[in-house]
């Protein structure tokens, strides 16, 4: 029976295998007093062989982030799921506050395979397009709080505003740029990316932010570009 240990605030918790574990504004683990988090709402438990997430709250939901980001999942209340990687990220947000925690184990059933260990630490090419330093930015700007951290939801990406402000750019700039990203994948045949009836540009923002992250077009390490000061002078004149 694998053991199965947790993190929060930097203070680590052995979970016992024999009893539920029960993590909330009360149980085993009292998160906060914050009213707005359940008093009961996740559950661990050793099952069938398998440590088990369970939501047993009633209106929160948590998005859960296994293999290094590479596989999210969301679990909506009286959902469960098994955790079947080394280490698992949960995020959740109650009220104002948004709380992060995770879950690691030496013995899984699954571990991430090179290939993806290796588009992960960017030592292979994922993608066969060319983006310029611009349009990387602009990615960059809407993924910001993924790169950030694991386990971020979409309803939490900065809007197209926001994301202009953090780059120094014009509204109609960033707008513009957007419009050239999209158009660009959408000749790869990425879908989800082309404006039209219905397909609002929030959704827009998200499809892409999505991919990006998840295709290895954008990483941490491109961090570095939103301060990039070489970039921020660059005249309009000088983009695409």
């Amino acid at each position: 029976m694998p053991p199965l240990r947790l993190e929060f605030a930097g203070e680590w918790y052995d979970v016992p295998s024999g009893n539920p574990f029960i993590i909330g504004r009360e149980g085993d683990l009292e998160i906060d007093e914050n009213p707005y988090l359940h008093r009961h709402f996740l559950e661990l438990q050793h099952r069938d062989g398998l440590w088990w997430l369970a939501n047993i709250g009633v209106r929160l939901a948590a998005t859960i982030s296994s293999a290094g980001g590479a596989v999210q999942s969301w679990l909506s209340p009286g959902a469960r799921m098994p955790l079947v990687f080394e280490r698992n990220v949960i995020v959740f947000t109650a009220g104002p506050v948004t709380y992060e925690l995770s879950l690691h184990t030496e013995e899984a059933p699954y571990e991430i395979s090179r290939h993806i260990q290796a588009s992960m630490s960017g030592e292979t090419t994922v993608m066969p397009a060319s983006f310029t330093p611009m349009q990387k930015q602009l990615m960059v700007a809407l993924a910001e709080p993924m790169l950030r951290r694991e386990g971020v939801s979409m309803n939490e990406l900065p809007s197209s505003s926001d994301a202009a402000r953090r780059l120094g750019w014009t509204i109609s700039k960033f707008n513009r740029k957007l419009d050239n990203v999209c158009d660009k994948l959408d000749r790869m045949g990425v879908q989800g990316l082309r404006g039209g009836p219905g397909k609002l540009a929030t959704n827009r923002r998200a499809r892409l932010v999505e991919y990006a992250v998840t295709s290895q077009v954008v990483t941490r390490a491109d961090l570095a570009l939103l301060d990039d000061e070489t970039l921020r002078s660059q005249a309009d004149s000088d983009e695409d």
